[in-house]
């Protein structure tokens, strides 16, 4: 299992990036820079490659909604040039709230999509001439629809690698079936290990199927809070003001899906509640109502003994790829967590 690391994306970046580079000397494995409606991710990303020189950087994720398909493949294609080969690209769909809310665009055919632009990224990077017709995607722009000038074009560059690794963020049962048919990785959010087969184990085995061999087994990126210690049990509930935010408010009633997956989970009438406070702007209260049972089982916060355990659960559950969120106020603190956690692993 390696371990890595997700970064916020709410300011603070530069003093990031020097606890990266002590990150990457401690044998971390990747970082993963997010993107909501933030600094964008690419900038940062672009800062790490320079100051890095052995962990993987990946984003986490870009919207497919926000960049059309082949920018999407060359900012990849840029990232993995400035690196040395030691980027993945970690794409998702956002969510409606994001996408009509803050870009404008209409959130439709997630799924639909998101194919296609693996599909044409794929094309990009084979330095093919782009041509794609698809239901969502057609290029050249047809006469009809534009000028009439378009024509097939090539990237310029050659790109370090032809096949760049893909990760797909899902939650929902048709989207983790695709991302197990066509992405290299699988970033799903809050796991929940014994869940995992329950929730979404018929999902992967119908993607599994349709699978080619030849991208290799998926890279199941899951994240976790973790503390580790054995007077650090308060330290769970640091971990829940954003878990309550995503349960609450991250999606209107009905259309969120950390909710849903909450729910799926077995916690539904808590994810109820949950969601009823946030909405009424009780925020506190909806923090405090999160069931601890639901919050310990995501995290790896305990003394050495319990979170040798819970690994051993995430490793039974599939994950091969373990991004952790430290919880602490205090730099160093971090490092020796993230340093008890590597000498844990088997």
């Amino acid at each position: 299992m390696r371990v890595g690391v997700a970064l916020g994306y709410s300011g603070g970046f530069h003093e990031t990036v020097d606890h990266v580079v002590e990150l990457e000397k401690v044998g971390v494995d990747i970082a993963m820079v997010a993107e909501a409606y933030s600094y964008d991710a690419v900038s940062q990303l672009g800062y790490l490659a320079a100051a890095t020189s052995t962990i993987e950087l990946g984003s986490g994720v870009l919207p497919i909604y926000s960049r059309t398909p082949s920018l999407l493949a060359m900012t990849a294609a840029g990232l993995d040039y400035v690196s040395n080969g030691r980027f993945r690209l970690g794409i998702g769909t956002s969510g409606p709230q994001v996408i009509e809310g803050f870009h404008g665009v209409p959130f439709n055919a997630p799924l639909g999509r998101t194919r296609e632009v693996v599909d044409i990224c794929r094309q990009v990077w084979r330095r093919e001439r782009v041509q794609y017709d698809g239901a969502y995607y057609t290029i050249p722009l047809p006469p009809e629809r534009g000028t009439g000038l378009g024509k097939p074009l090539q990237l310029i560059n050659h790109p370090v690698r032809a096949r760049i690794p893909i990760t797909i963020a899902a939650l929902g049962p048709k989207n983790v079936e695709l991302t197990a048919e066509i992405a290299e990785g699988w970033q799903p959010s809050f796991v929940y290990p014994e869940k995992v087969d329950v929730v979404w184990g018929e999902a992967l085995r119908a993607g599994f199927a349709k699978r080619d061999p030849a991208l290799g087994p998926l890279d199941v990126i899951a994240s976790a809070s973790l503390a580790i210690g054995d007077d650090i049990e308060d330290r769970l509930a640091w971990a829940k003001p954003t878990l309550a935010l995503y349960i609450g408010g991250m999606g209107a009633r009905g259309r969120n899906f950390y909710h849903d997956l909450a729910t799926r989970y077995g916690f539904g009438a808590a994810a109820d509640h949950v969601q009823n406070l946030y909405l009424a702007g009780k925020k506190a209260e909806a923090v405090d109502a999160l069931p601890d049972d639901l919050v310990r089982h995501m995290s790896l916060v305990g003394p050495r003994g319990f979170v040798k355990e819970r690994l051993a659960a995430y490793a039974e559950a599939g994950v091969t790829t373990l991004l952790v969120n430290p919880l602490t106020a205090h730099r160093r603190e971090y490092l020796l967590f993230v340093e008890e956690l590597l000498a844990l692993l088997p």
